[in-house]
């Protein structure tokens, strides 16, 4: 009977729960001190927490003195050993004693041993956040210097760019001459072909000018007489027979 009961109120509850639940980290991921625009890179603490009697938070002491005053606290830690001692919910037994004899030799080794022990790890902390914070700086000199090289091969692959172009200016000029120095070879060996056949044409012409003067020649000597012959050397030799004493 009871166990249905309890079981049928935690039923009835958990609607109640699961539509508070969401809203009880509100607090925790919305802190004040939390920057949520720049995120600053979070600084370890040197030296821990105030507190009062050793243990006690100096944060508590503050969350009393608002509500109750100086005396709060105090007044409160009184009241409730003096509380759980009178209702015997804490019993000083003889385990009590020796907790209580255990708290005075820790309070003693931490007064005589404490300062030592708390430089010599102070010391420790130290050399291990030196060797981290120069790890980090190498990291950032490392960094810093692979993008001055990655700069500087950018800047040389930009003058290699005009190493290209000069190079394909070059090459441009280069087949400029061989296609004029060919172009000249072309003209010449043109030239001197067409010299050859002008050549040819005018031996060829010479040629037959010889031979047609040769054969007029030819035939009209083979035309003329004997009697012919020996005329035109009697006509001639009187022409100039008359033509001496003119000149004379």
């Amino acid at each position: 009977m009871l166990s249905r009961l309890a079981l049928r109120s935690v039923q009835e509850a958990r609607p109640f729960l699961v539509a508070v639940r969401p809203t009880s980290t509100t607090a925790v991921n919305k802190a004040t001190e939390r920057d949520e625009v720049n995120f600053p890179r979070r600084a370890r603490p040197v030296e821990p927490g105030k507190v009062r009697m050793g243990f006690l938070p100096e944060e508590w002491f503050q969350f009393f003195y608002s509500k109750t005053g100086v005396t709060g606290p105090y007044m409160f830690g009184v009241g409730l050993t003096t509380f759980l001692c009178s209702k015997e919910i804490y019993v000083m037994e003889h385990e009590f004693y020796t907790g209580l004899s255990i708290f005075v030799m820790a309070v003693y080794a931490i007064k005589k041993l404490g300062p030592g022990i708390a430089n010599y790890l102070d010391k420790e902390i130290e050399d291990i956040e030196g060797s981290w914070v120069k790890y980090r700086q190498e990291s950032v000199e490392g960094l810093k210097q692979a993008i001055e090289d990655e700069k500087k091969a950018q800047w040389e692959a930009e003058g290699q760019k005009i190493l290209f172009d000069a190079k394909r200016e070059n090459v441009a000029l280069q087949l400029e001459a061989a296609y004029r120095e060919r172009l000249a070879t072309v003209h010449s060996e043109v030239k001197k072909r067409l010299d050859y056949q002008l050549e040819t044409a005018n031996v060829k012409t010479r040629i037959e000018q010889k031979h047609m003067v040769n054969w007029i020649v030819n035939n009209v000597k083979a035309s003329i007489t004997p009697a012919q012959e020996a005329a035109a050397l009697k006509q001639c030799f009187a022409d100039l027979k008359g033509l001496a004493p003119q000149s004379a």
